[in-house]
């Protein structure tokens, strides 16, 4: 286990998008691009990122670019300590072969990097009403077609074996309407992956925020932190009238939100969670309030770990 200090929480580089103002995807941009985006992220005292990739996909760089990225990513005195999949299923109708290559792809390049984990999901690309959306959790989804599911169990054991192979894991994200929708669906699905190298990612805050009934966060989370492994940690106000069916949510840092994160984290160290932490924020200064609650979980972390696992100054102070 990681003391309080050396623990992995990383910054999601979600929030930069990618594509440059000018529509270049990042793949093609110049590198000076990708040094502005981890400098701020680097001043914001961050030591590690996770280059998901609705950012810079690596799988998809040409050798020379990836050397590129290696440097730069050095000259930033920046660490990879997990790489997620955005939006790209292993059996999406169209692009699941495609996306299945590319998370072989990423596998391999994760140990280059000190990646311990690949996070993976089976959302899709967004709507067009979900893109209109002043939050896109607002409006209808994709929904995965059940007729799917024995594949998507077979593909997700196909890459936990090659990860395991090099030493690394699989995390699996938890989002509504997918396989792993609900607590009880996402424990089902892993277990018929029956992988030791395949565990969850409960980002529980994709549920939170739907405007539709929700079990307790504490029920939920109880179910799924025995097999969590990675976390993409977020937090959100909601408020729900049962007199008029009315819900509403926002993005909130994460002591703010309804979840108590320092009473979750704590219990997912009680079950043994080890795992890498990966902060995301959706609105406002997204990557500055990542840093807020990178801070955060240090402090719950030091609260929470025993003595000999403390230390008194966080090492992502600039």
């Amino acid at each position: 286990m990681f003391t309080a200090d050396a623990w992995p929480i990383a910054c999601n580089m979600l929030p930069f998008g990618g594509q440059t103002a000018d529509g270049t995807p990042l793949t093609e941009a110049p590198a000076s691009v990708w040094a502005d985006h981890l400098r701020q992220v680097r001043e914001l005292g961050f030591t590690h990122i996770d280059p998901t990739d609705a950012w810079l996909p690596l799988h998809r760089l040409r050798e020379n670019r990836l050397t590129e990225f290696r440097q730069v990513l050095a000259d930033q005195g920046l660490s990879i300590s997990s790489i997620s999949m955005t939006r790209s299923s292993v059996v999406d109708a169209t692009h699941g072969e495609e996306n299945l290559a590319g998370a072989h792809r990423l596998i391999d390049l994760a140990p280059e990097f000190g990646a311990t984990i690949v996070n993976t999901g089976f959302m899709q690309a967004l709507t067009e009403a979900q893109q209109r959306a002043l939050w896109f959790w607002l409006a209808e989804g994709h929904h995965d077609d059940p007729a799917l599911r024995p594949l998507a169990v077979a593909r997700i054991r196909e890459l936990a074996e090659h990860a395991a192979e090099i030493g690394i894991e699989i995390s699996l994200e938890m989002y509504e309407d997918t396989f792993i929708g609900t607590p009880e669906k996402a424990v089902e699905f892993v277990t018929d992956v029956d992988h030791p190298a395949v565990g969850l990612n409960p980002d529980l805050g994709n549920l939170i925020r739907l405007h539709r009934p929700m079990p307790a966060y504490g029920e939920m989370f109880e179910a799924v932190l025995p097999y969590t492994n990675f976390w993409h940690i977020k937090n959100y106000i909601r408020d729900e009238d049962p007199a008029t069916g009315s819900y509403h949510s926002a993005p909130v840092p994460l002591k703010h939100g309804i979840i108590n994160y320092r009473a979750v984290i704590r219990r997912a160290l009680e079950l043994g969670f080890t795992g890498p932490f990966c902060c995301e924020h959706y609105g406002s200064d997204s990557i500055g309030v990542c840093a807020e609650n990178r801070d955060y979980i240090r402090q719950v972390l030091r609260s929470a770990l025993p003595p000999h696992s403390r230390t008194t100054e966080s090492t992502d102070t600039p």
